[in-house]
């Protein structure tokens, strides 16, 4: 361990171990304290505590650091109730109590919007969660070449293979435990991403609020060794399964589902209930993954769309349609547009199944649905967008601007490109004037925004 040096030192170098004092957060939970001007991110320290901290890389401005010794510890500080952390990447906050969680994702969303945005605006609020604990409706578990079935350690795509976890449903735990079983008896190897060998790659398991599951297997391959012994002990461990499908993916890629799919057992689809409406889901097709705080998020978003009725409706980035369809009762006409064909399918049929009439849906990228609905002419009263977190096309947000809506609407699940599109918007006419934060993601990093965006007068 290297000597401890005082804050004033000006030469961090690595392996040196450093007296800090911690004054805030960085984006993934670390404290951030400075050093002799530069800043240093210490892993595992909480704001308003002292430590002694180890530094494992320093750049010219910043350093990085780990926590070695706590020396005053933060009131907030609590011991983690998980054996899994901090060796699994799916929670970064369980060193920390709820209350200190709420209060750094809504400085994160804060920060962002001021310093990428340009904004002044105040966040409202952060409406945290009732419940912290099994709130996944969706659990994605990557398997290991050895046949473990876990989550990523952090920063890594080493599996650690996690039997039990407190965000996911049981029925997702008893699918991944069977899984492994399966794997072990039959010989059946995981993919190995550095050779492109194995057959099976991820575990994917959704499951409504009546506790009904679907299964998808994601491999390697158009068909699995094995199959009926698979299905029987999918069924087995989850009894609550309506179907089980398989995912062909056979391509050098980060992105967990394929395009080929094939029902093995039951159905390709799995019903759930939100904000009034019974939603069918097929396995791609996006879908918030904590049901109670999605209704909260979608409350949020309706009450600043404003709608009397009277309104035109684009619904951009709009997956089956959930947004849309919630808010259509208050509208006279909803367009959706998304670029996933069994997402578009099931907001067809979920309008359908609604008895909504008002509601059309069409299956193309968000900028050239943006860029062929206002060569038609369209002129929405209200935009809403829930992108994915690379944000909005740089193209979209011209377009939308020059479609001349009252509001926009802006769903995200990144405050820096969400604050990076806001700067956009302004430059486009659109200023944001509501923001609230929406803990979806509970114990993660990750945290939800709706912002308002009005046209400038």
């Amino acid at each position: 361990m290297g000597a401890l040096q005082n804050n004033d030192n000006n030469n961090l170098r690595k392996n040196q171990t450093i007296t800090v004092g911690i004054e805030g957060y960085a984006d993934g939970g670390a404290g951030v304290a400075r050093v002799g001007g530069r800043v240093v991110f210490v892993h595992g320290a909480l704001m308003g505590e002292r430590c002694h901290a180890l530094v494992l890389k320093a750049q010219r401005n910043i350093a990085f650091a780990k926590m070695t010794e706590l020396l005053e510890p933060s009131a907030h500080r609590m011991t983690p109730d998980c054996p899994y952390f901090p060796r699994c990447g799916g929670c970064v906050l369980r060193h920390m109590d709820y209350a200190e969680e709420k209060m750094l994702k809504l400085q994160r969303v804060q920060d962002a919007l001021q310093r990428i945005g340009g904004c002044k605006l105040q966040v409202e609020t952060i409406l945290g969660a009732e419940s912290i604990f099994r709130y996944r409706n969706k659990s994605i578990w990557p398997v290991s070449p050895n046949g473990a079935v876990g989550f990523y350690r952090a920063r890594t795509h080493e599996v650690v293979n996690t039997e039990h976890c407190q965000l996911v449903h049981p029925a997702a735990e008893a699918a991944a435990d069977a899984l492994r079983g399966w794997m072990a008896r039959c010989g059946v190897p995981g993919y190995d991403e550095t050779t492109g060998r194995g057959l099976v790659r991820h575990l994917l398991v959704r499951n409504n609020v009546r506790g009904d599951v679907l299964i998808c297997v994601i491999a390697n391959d158009d068909t699995l060794p094995f199959e009926a012994e698979l299905v029987g002990a999918l069924r087995g461990a989850c009894p609550q399964t309506v179907g089980i499908v398989l995912n062909t993916n056979a391509r050098d890629t980060n992105v967990v589902l394929g395009d080929t799919y094939r029902t093995l057992w039951g159905n390709d689809r799995i019903e759930d209930t939100l904000c009034g409406m019974t939603l069918r889901l097929s396995v791609p097709s996006f879908y918030q993954v904590n049901h109670a705080q999605c209704e909260r998020l979608y409350e949020k978003a309706a009450e600043y769309a404003g709608l009397t009725g009277e309104e035109t409706l684009l619904d951009l980035y709009c997956g089956t349609g959930t947004i849309g369809l919630s808010m259509a009762k208050h509208a006279k006409h909803v367009i959706g547009a998304e670029i996933v064909p069994e997402a578009v399918e099931d907001a067809r049929e979920n309008a359908v199944r609604n008895r909504i009439g008002n509601a059309e849906f069409i299956c193309a990228d968000a900028s050239m649905a943006a860029s062929r609905l206002a060569a038609e002419g369209l002129r929405p009263d209200v935009v809403t967008v829930d992108p994915p977190r690379k944000g909005l096309s740089e193209s979209v947000i011209p377009i939308i601007a020059g479609m001349g809506p009252r509001r926009v609407v802006y769903v995200s699940c990144d405050p820096a490109t969400l604050a990076r599109d806001v700067k956009r918007f302004a430059e486009n006419g659109y200023d944001a004037v509501r923001a609230c934060a929406v803990d979806m993601f509970p114990r993660a990093d990750h945290v939800e925004t709706v912002v308002l965006l009005s046209k400038s007068t």
